[in-house]
Protein backbone atom coordinates (compact mmCIF):
# COMPACT_ATOMS: atom_id res chain seq x y z
CA UNK A 1 0.00 0.00 0.00
CA UNK A 2 2.76 2.44 0.97
CA UNK A 3 4.63 1.56 -2.22
CA UNK A 4 1.52 2.33 -4.33
CA UNK A 5 1.17 5.71 -2.60
CA UNK A 6 4.85 6.48 -3.26
CA UNK A 7 4.46 5.60 -6.96
CA UNK A 8 1.31 7.68 -7.21
CA UNK A 9 3.00 10.65 -5.54
CA UNK A 10 6.02 10.30 -7.85
CA UNK A 11 3.76 10.15 -10.92
CA UNK A 12 1.81 13.18 -9.70
CA UNK A 13 5.07 15.14 -9.27
CA UNK A 14 6.25 14.16 -12.78
CA UNK A 15 2.96 15.24 -14.32
CA UNK A 16 2.91 18.51 -12.38
CA UNK A 17 6.51 19.24 -13.43
CA UNK A 18 5.73 18.50 -17.08
CA UNK A 19 2.66 20.75 -17.01
CA UNK A 20 4.61 23.53 -15.29
CA UNK A 21 7.45 23.29 -17.84
CA UNK A 22 5.00 23.37 -20.74
CA UNK A 23 3.22 26.42 -19.30
CA UNK A 24 6.53 28.21 -18.78
CA UNK A 25 7.71 27.38 -22.30
CA UNK A 26 4.41 28.44 -23.85
CA UNK A 27 4.08 31.66 -21.92
CA UNK A 28 7.62 32.58 -22.87
CA UNK A 29 7.27 32.24 -26.63
CA UNK A 30 3.67 33.45 -26.59
CA UNK A 31 4.67 36.67 -24.87
CA UNK A 32 7.56 37.13 -27.32
CA UNK A 33 5.33 36.49 -30.34
CA UNK A 34 2.69 38.94 -29.10
CA UNK A 35 5.40 41.62 -28.79
CA UNK A 36 6.87 40.93 -32.26
CA UNK A 37 3.76 40.47 -34.39
CA UNK A 38 0.57 42.54 -34.79
CA UNK A 39 -2.45 41.00 -33.09
CA UNK A 40 -3.98 39.73 -36.33
CA UNK A 41 -4.64 36.15 -37.39
CA UNK A 42 -2.18 35.23 -40.12
CA UNK A 43 -4.86 33.34 -42.09
CA UNK A 44 -8.26 35.00 -41.73
CA UNK A 45 -6.88 38.47 -40.78
CA UNK A 46 -9.21 38.77 -37.79
CA UNK A 47 -7.97 41.51 -35.47
CA UNK A 48 -7.62 41.07 -31.71
CA UNK A 49 -7.66 43.36 -28.69
CA UNK A 50 -6.92 42.83 -25.02
CA UNK A 51 -10.53 41.66 -24.62
CA UNK A 52 -10.21 38.64 -26.93
CA UNK A 53 -6.44 38.12 -27.06
CA UNK A 54 -6.80 34.71 -25.41
CA UNK A 55 -8.31 33.50 -28.73
CA UNK A 56 -5.08 34.30 -30.60
CA UNK A 57 -2.59 31.43 -30.54
CA UNK A 58 1.03 30.95 -31.54
CA UNK A 59 1.49 28.36 -34.28
CA UNK A 60 4.89 26.77 -34.86
CA UNK A 61 5.41 26.65 -38.60
CA UNK A 62 7.61 23.54 -38.39
CA UNK A 63 5.29 22.00 -35.74
CA UNK A 64 8.23 21.74 -33.31
CA UNK A 65 7.20 23.42 -30.06
CA UNK A 66 10.80 23.41 -28.84
CA UNK A 67 12.00 25.43 -31.85
CA UNK A 68 11.54 28.97 -30.54
CA UNK A 69 14.07 31.34 -32.15
CA UNK A 70 14.15 34.81 -30.63
CA UNK A 71 13.36 36.44 -33.98
CA UNK A 72 10.03 34.58 -34.17
CA UNK A 73 10.79 33.07 -37.57
CA UNK A 74 9.12 29.78 -36.61
CA UNK A 75 5.93 31.38 -35.32
CA UNK A 76 2.77 32.82 -36.72
CA UNK A 77 -0.23 34.11 -34.82
CA UNK A 78 -3.46 32.29 -35.67
CA UNK A 79 -6.94 32.52 -34.20
CA UNK A 80 -8.22 29.39 -32.49
CA UNK A 81 -10.21 28.35 -35.55
CA UNK A 82 -7.41 28.76 -38.09
CA UNK A 83 -4.94 27.07 -35.73
CA UNK A 84 -7.26 24.10 -35.34
CA UNK A 85 -7.72 23.97 -39.11
CA UNK A 86 -3.94 24.02 -39.66
CA UNK A 87 -3.40 21.07 -37.33
CA UNK A 88 -6.32 19.17 -38.87
CA UNK A 89 -4.73 19.64 -42.30
CA UNK A 90 -1.44 18.33 -40.92
CA UNK A 91 -3.15 15.25 -39.46
CA UNK A 92 -5.01 14.63 -42.73
CA UNK A 93 -1.77 14.89 -44.70
CA UNK A 94 -0.03 12.48 -42.34
CA UNK A 95 -2.91 10.00 -42.59
CA UNK A 96 -2.83 10.26 -46.38
CA UNK A 97 0.93 9.71 -46.39
CA UNK A 98 0.54 6.61 -44.24
CA UNK A 99 -2.21 5.35 -46.54
CA UNK A 100 0.12 5.78 -49.51
CA UNK A 101 -1.77 8.69 -51.07
CA UNK A 102 0.62 11.36 -52.33
CA UNK A 103 -0.08 14.98 -53.16
CA UNK A 104 -0.18 14.17 -56.87
CA UNK A 105 -1.91 10.83 -56.27
CA UNK A 106 -5.45 9.81 -56.97
CA UNK A 107 -8.11 12.37 -56.23
CA UNK A 108 -10.23 11.87 -53.17
CA UNK A 109 -13.99 11.44 -53.33
CA UNK A 110 -14.34 15.01 -52.04
CA UNK A 111 -12.04 16.31 -54.79
CA UNK A 112 -14.00 14.48 -57.47
CA UNK A 113 -17.30 15.76 -56.07
CA UNK A 114 -15.94 19.32 -55.94
CA UNK A 115 -14.71 19.15 -59.53
CA UNK A 116 -18.02 17.68 -60.69
CA UNK A 117 -19.94 20.41 -58.87
CA UNK A 118 -17.75 23.12 -60.38
CA UNK A 119 -18.24 21.71 -63.87
CA UNK A 120 -22.00 21.23 -63.60
CA UNK A 121 -22.78 24.42 -61.69
CA UNK A 122 -22.77 26.78 -64.71
CA UNK A 123 -24.97 24.36 -66.64
CA UNK A 124 -27.37 24.09 -63.71
CA UNK A 125 -27.57 27.86 -63.32
CA UNK A 126 -28.21 28.29 -67.04
CA UNK A 127 -30.82 25.52 -66.98
CA UNK A 128 -32.59 27.02 -63.95
CA UNK A 129 -32.59 30.49 -65.52
CA UNK A 130 -34.04 29.12 -68.76
CA UNK A 131 -36.63 27.12 -66.82
CA UNK A 132 -37.72 30.22 -64.86
CA UNK A 133 -37.96 32.20 -68.08
CA UNK A 134 -40.26 29.60 -69.67
CA UNK A 135 -42.38 29.44 -66.51
CA UNK A 136 -42.94 33.21 -66.58
CA UNK A 137 -43.83 33.26 -70.29
CA UNK A 138 -46.41 30.44 -69.86
CA UNK A 139 -48.46 32.41 -67.31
Amino acid sequence: MAQDNARSAHTDRLIADAVRQRQTRESGYREQALKIYPWICGRCTREFTHLNLRELTVHHRDHNHDNNPGDGSNWELLCLYCHDNEHSRQLDAEAARQAGISQGGPATVADRAKNTTQQTMPRQVAHNAAHKKTQHTKR
